[in-house]
């Protein structure tokens, strides 16, 4: 399908979003008219009005009246509901209308894509493998040695791309290879039980045309084409791909990597963060099949900064550390507080979550409540709602721990570092819109 055929303008119904915002670069660096919708500002709409793309703020039909006309195609998120009134107004009008995962598709298989699926590391994953491959990407984050979501390079027919299993969005993807890191259940608002959604894995990877790179011991059954190689990877255990003779020492994570025919020894990874550990295994396997040389592995781990919100230090001095991360799943917060305690064992930690959407608080309780318990103080923020409206009786008290308001947490946090009397560190994690503070919070503290 030629998507841009007779297509002179592109509208973004929820163009804030990560991965919308991605579609919105690489629509207007070809030179195409690009303008959208979101709901607020945020640091990632101001970049993009300032790369002269125009941005509404209101849902009112009024503002896209003198944007839209005949050749435009909108694309949409599912995150924008269907009551929208500038949707109801484009459905009515009858334009074209795409989801991003539909145009994401449609895009990448002008190349071969490189793909990374799983309920946890994807963003991490793809961002290292296209730092390793210096391959065009379509990132779920802003990278921190680009600043950008978007990775292009004209003399490479590879593209990474993060594939997203909310919504069944990664089954518009036809890959290349994909990494799968995991299958622990997510999305059950869509997908009902842990059955579906694993089942929803394996038909992805039914779309696979060259190889599978999945995380050994995973509960997840391929569907593979015939043809179509399917390798292991692990920081555990001996596995196609595998980390072994891993050290952690002066602040640095140095390791062995393993595969099938060769061994890179001690390697420098350029975040020590334990679970990058893991992440880089699979990013570098990937890597790897595709031809990247020992010597490029082994210089781009060491010269990979991270990502936005997953895992940063903002704050590091010997009373109080302080770190924002991405974590919203049971099994990711549980991950994020176990990095903590490998690198500051000695220190008090302090957790603050804010819950995101009703549904998942509602579904992983119980996992959500036994992670935070095992902070040494928690602190929750209201559940940030996205798409959804209220569930009744779901809310953040029932996760136990102090519920804040979002407009009284910086200061509730000042006055407990004011009055540690033992050095901490303060973990913030959410994926709604707890990142608005971490400025506020990292100055505070600073002070």
């Amino acid at each position: 399908m030629d998507l841009t055929k007779d297509i002179q303008h592109f509208y973004f119904l929820g163009i804030g979003g990560i991965g919308m915002s991605a579609l919105a670069r690489y629509f207007h660096g070809r030179g195409y008219q690009v303008s959208g919708y979101d709901r607020t500002p945020s640091p990632l709409t101001h970049e993009l009005e300032a790369e002269h793309i125009a941005i509404s703020y209101e849902d009112e039909v009024e503002t896209v009246k003198d944007l839209l006309r005949a050749n435009t195609l909108v694309v949409r998120t599912p995150a924008v509901p269907e009551d929208s009134a500038i949707y109801t107004y484009l459905r009515e009008q009858g334009f074209t209308i795409y989801k991003r995962a539909e145009v994401l598709g449609i895009v990448t298989r002008q190349m071969k894509a490189l793909c990374v699926a799983g309920t946890h590391g994807k963003t991490t994953t793809s961002t290292l493998m296209a730092h390793l491959m210096q391959c065009n990407a379509f990132l779920g984050g802003i990278s921190m040695n680009y600043d950008t979501n978007l990775l292009l390079n004209k003399e490479s027919d590879l593209v990474v791309v993060e594939a997203d299993e909310y919504d069944r969005s990664f089954h518009h993807l036809t890959p290349y290879m994909s990494v799968v890191t995991a299958v622990d259940a997510d999305h059950l608002d869509i997908y009902g039980t842990a059955e579906a959604y694993r089942d929803a894995f394996a038909h992805y990877t039914s779309l696979i045309t060259g190889a599978l790179v999945m995380k050994k011991g995973i509960a997840l059954q391929p569907r593979l084409q015939p043809g179509v190689k399917c390798y292991t990877y692990s920081m555990t255990e001996p596995a196609d791909f595998y980390a072994d003779n891993i050290r952690v020492a002066d602040g640095q994570i140095r390791f062995d990597f393993h595969t099938p025919s060769e061994t890179l020894t001690d390697l420098l990874l350029g975040v020590p963060v334990w679970v990058n550990i893991e992440n880089a295994v699979a990013a570098m396997a990937v890597a790897w099949l595709n031809g990247v040389t020992a010597d490029s592995l082994r210089s781009g781990l060491a010269s990979f900064r991270g990502v936005l919100r997953r895992f940063n230090i903002h704050v590091n001095t010997p009373k109080v550390a302080y770190i924002d991360d991405y974590a919203h799943h049971p099994q990711e917060i549980a991950t994020a507080i176990d990095s903590i305690r490998r690198l500051y064992p000695e220190r008090k930690l302090i957790g603050v979550f804010q819950p995101h959407l009703y549904t998942r608080t509602r579904d992983f309780a119980a996992g959500f409540t036994k992670v935070l318990g095992t902070l040494d103080e928690c602190i929750l923020l209201p559940i940030y709602p996205a798409r959804e409206l209220p569930i009744p009786g779901v809310t953040s008290e029932m996760l136990g721990g102090q519920v804040v308001q979002k407009k009284d947490l910086v200061a509730e946090l000042k006055k407990r570092a004011a009055q540690a009397t033992q050095p901490i560190v303060i973990l913030t994690v959410g994926a709604g819109d707890i990142d608005r503070l971490v400025p506020d919070i990292t100055n505070a503290l600073n002070e």
